[in-house]
């Protein structure tokens, strides 16, 4: 870390000639290379790979070079030319390695070989891949039942890995699957499967071309989805309205400068984003949300007593719904003093906002993880759609419902049944096509995983990707559970935490990038990705594999089958991988909506899967949209704890991303849309509340979570920034943050941690000699 942070003002737009500076330091520090700085212009073109990044849309999957910030990091990242070897580790014991900081283990680079903890040297050793397999298998198959194995998926595993991952692991017994999607964006799919039949959005990219009104809740596009920055600009120049619901003042919802318009570039133009900007309380969106449904429901009695029109779709009430008149009785009762103090707005701006909506024809509501993360984030969901069928604006052009996913495949892991309660229709289908029957209990999602692990009930560890230790709530219970097991595995490209939280065994397992060739007996293989709007595309990769020892993810899974299942298997699993066709083929058989998927998916752009709200077929068993009502929560984690400790402050903190940062991979020190700069333990907090603690911007501060489990939980030494966000809120980048989350403390109905939504105090900084201190010391003079 920095031992001379710095906090300054940016007042440019987001994007704009410091995004290209941005992305220049960073092709230098990955040292991609002539070589790797070409295959950026590969990215997203028919001729070349999906952005490992996030799962935006792009136009068509056709066009030319889409230029987003923290794409090209990503693209970066994989493409090094720097790479962790079988040295790295023989020079660095594990217990050294977990000194480094997460920044300092990602640079790296590439790793190379299968490595094998050896626990009398506390080293990690190469091992052969035949090796590997067989250690995975031996543990597997000594289990007392299938169910004591924990399979995880990140959002990055494409279709045909998710699909062969999903059947081996069913084949093998049990529906232990937690993913990433646990954690971030399972409130959106609980919350509308129930109420509109489809757990996915249902806009297109072309909607956003018609709309006069777009809602973004609890979203940064700036940092977290710039390309969506692009859809927002050319809406907001064409002159529609947007209105941004974040508690922060974030400079890409405000101003953004597209890199790829030569024009105002060179003019050092930029566009205004936000039409309206409403800074909410922390978790205040479902009483905003519902303050303005209170404001379109009184005008509409106000007109109809007037002897006009209805404001609202009645013929689409009449033909597609059920509940209104419930929900509307609810919303009615509902105090307007209630709905203010908990949403942080006044009502003037309620019902401004309410006017906004009533004034427009074709309404987009957008939202991200500012919303899912909340003890009432399904209840929040609904009312975002509640709010949408008023009017109609769900199944029509220009309108729609757009929860914003992450992860570059996460919506397509879970197409392809990554899924912990997968539906009794998907495994009879499953269980036809390959001749077995597949386990029917529950599996283990997240949380319950780590549950598992700790009192012993889950005993192997198996992650296709990602970062688990890292990403996930409460970070000491993870790391207990974790370390309980008797072997840990982790699929991956590059070093992170989560090998260094290992089991009493454990493999590091190196796989090929979305970037590189994946060359298979049948000759170069593509694989497809689902991004947040369903559409299905191809992805190829053009660069040199970083090591000639990796394998492909979908190579891996069919070794480890065939190591585990033996002859039992009913699956030729070899044969697969030769050709991910065959592959594609057996996904289409499983599921109706991949028909004819190799013809479709080559055709340019791909296909939309079917989308049955989006054309008003609402599968939700009566075959009606419905109206779901919900109280404002008065009595939440935050409410309890602020009402026990009524002599100190309570704030609520919101753990984010940096701008530097993708997920858990941290690209950088800088948090430039911010102003924070050489620094990871940061505190926003709002400059009267610093005041009143009798603080001031640049101290450090210690922070501690409030919770009913009787467990102490702290966060230490963070950078007081002063920033223009409510009073009573503070926000600070995870996975920093991440030991403050409860374990326990997760959102109804959906069980997603409630990292959104953490009520703590804050203390002076208090420095302790005995705590380890991490480590940022560049590669070229470690690694």
């Amino acid at each position: 870390m920095s031992s001379d942070p710095s906090i300054r003002d940016y007042d440019r737009p987001a994007g704009g000639w410091d995004a290209l500076k941005s992305v220049a330091r960073q092709l230098v520090r990955e040292d991609v290379g002539v070589e790797g700085a070409r295959t950026l212009l590969r990215t997203n073109q028919p001729d070349g790979f999906d952005c490992p990044g996030c799962a935006w849309p792009d136009r068509d999957h056709a066009s030319t070079f889409e230029f987003c910030e923290n794409g090209a990091k990503a693209v970066a990242a994989e493409a090094t030319r720097r790479r962790a070897g079988p040295d790295l580790f023989a020079r660095h014991s594990v217990s050294q390695l977990a000194e480094y900081s997460d920044h300092w283990l990602e640079s790296q680079g590439r790793l190379t070989t299968p490595m094998r903890y050896d626990a009398a040297s506390d080293h990690y050793v190469p091992v052969t891949w035949d090796e590997a397999f067989a250690l995975v298998a031996r543990h597997l198959r000594a289990l007392p039942s299938p169910d004591e194995a924990v399979f995880y998926t990140s959002g990055r595993t494409s279709n045909e890995a998710a699909f062969l991952y999903q059947l081996f692991v069913r084949e093998y017994g049990t529906n232990n699957f937690p993913d990433c999607s646990n954690m971030c964006h399972e409130s959106s799919g609980t919350a509308l499967k129930k109420q509109v039949g489809v757990g996915k959005g249902t806009v297109t990219l072309q909607d956003f071309e018609q709309a006069d009104c777009i809602l973004v809740f609890g979203q940064n596009p700036g940092t977290n989805h710039p390309r969506m920055l692009g859809e927002l600009r050319d809406a907001a120049r064409r002159g529609c309205r947007i209105a941004a619901f974040n508690p922060l003042r974030e400079r890409g919802l405000e101003r953004f400068a597209d890199p790829q318009d030569k024009l105002e570039m060179l003019r050092g133009g930029s566009t205004l984003i936000a039409s309206d900007y409403f800074q909410l309380k922390i978790g205040g969106d479902l009483a905003a949300v519902k303050g303005i449904i209170k404001h379109v429901l009184e005008r509409d009695a106000d007109a109809l007593a007037r002897g006009e029109a209805s404001l609202l779709d009645r013929d689409f009430f009449d033909a597609h719904t059920s509940g209104f008149e419930a929900f509307a009785a609810d919303v009615r009762a509902e105090s307007w003093d209630t709905i203010i103090a908990e949403s942080g707005l006044d009502e003037a701006q309620l019902r401004r906002a309410g006017d906004l909506y009533l004034q427009s024809e074709r309404v987009i509501a957008c939202w991200g993880m500012g919303i899912t993360q909340h003890r009432h984030s399904v209840a929040t969901i609904h009312m975002i759609a509640n709010l949408m069928l008023l009017r109609g604006h769900i199944g029509r052009p220009g309108a729609g419902l757009c929860p914003v996913r992450g992860h570059s495949n996460v919506q397509g892991d879970r197409t392809m049944m990554i899924w912990e309660r997968p539906p009794a229709a998907f495994l009879d289908r499953l269980g036809e096509v390959f001749g077995f029957e597949p386990p029917r209990a529950p599996g283990f999602d997240t949380v319950a995983a780590i549950e598992a692990m700790i009192d012993g009930r889950a005993k192997v560890f198996f992650a296709m990707g990602g970062n688990f230790a890292v990403a996930t709530p409460d970070s000491d219970a993870t790391a207990r559970g974790l370390r309980s097991c008797a072997l840990t595995v982790n699929v991956t490209t590059k070093l992170n935490r989560s090998h260094l939280v290992h089991g009493r065994e454990a493999l590091i397992l190196p796989c090929l990038g979305r970037t590189e060739i994946d060359v298979q007996a049948a000759g170069p293989q593509g694989v497809t990705v689902e991004d947040s709007m369903s559409m299905v595309h191809m992805s190829a990769g053009i660069h040199a594999p970083a090591s000639d020892t990796l394998l492909s993810e979908p190579a891996i899974v069919a070794r480890l089958a065939q190591a585990t299942l033996g002859a039992r298997s009913k699956v030729d699993w070899d044969w697969l991988v030769e050709d991910y066709d065959r592959i594609r083929d057996l996904i289409a058989r499983v599921f109706d909506d991949f028909h004819d998927f190799n013809a479709r998916v080559r055709v340019p752009g791909g296909f939309r899967l079917s989308n049955g709200a989006s054309v008003r077929r609402w599968d939700t068993g009566d075959g009606r949209a419905r109206f779901v009502p919900a109280a404002v929560p008065v009595d939440s984690p935050v409410h309890r704890a602020r009402a026990e400790r009524s002599a100190q402050p309570v704030f609520t903190l919101a753990t984010m991303r940096s701008h530097d940062q993708y997920n858990t991979t941290i690209y950088g020190l800088d948090d430039r849309y911010r102003g924070v700069f050489g620094e990871r333990r940061a505190l926003f907090a709002n400059a009267a509340d610093i005041a009143a603690l009798g603080l001031a911007p640049g101290d450090r501060v210690d922070l501690e979570s409030l919770s009913d489990d009787g467990v102490r939980r702290q966060a230490r030494g963070f950078l007081l920034v002063a920033y223009d966000i409510p009073r009573g809120c503070l926000a600070a980048y995870y996975p920093e943050t991440n030991p403050l989350v409860p374990l326990g403390s997760f959102a109804d109905e959906s069980r997603t941690p409630t990292s959104k939504s953490v009520p703590v105090i804050v203390v002076p900084h208090v420095a302790d000699a005995t705590a380890p201190r991490q480590r940022d010391i560049p590669a070229t003079v470690v690694g």
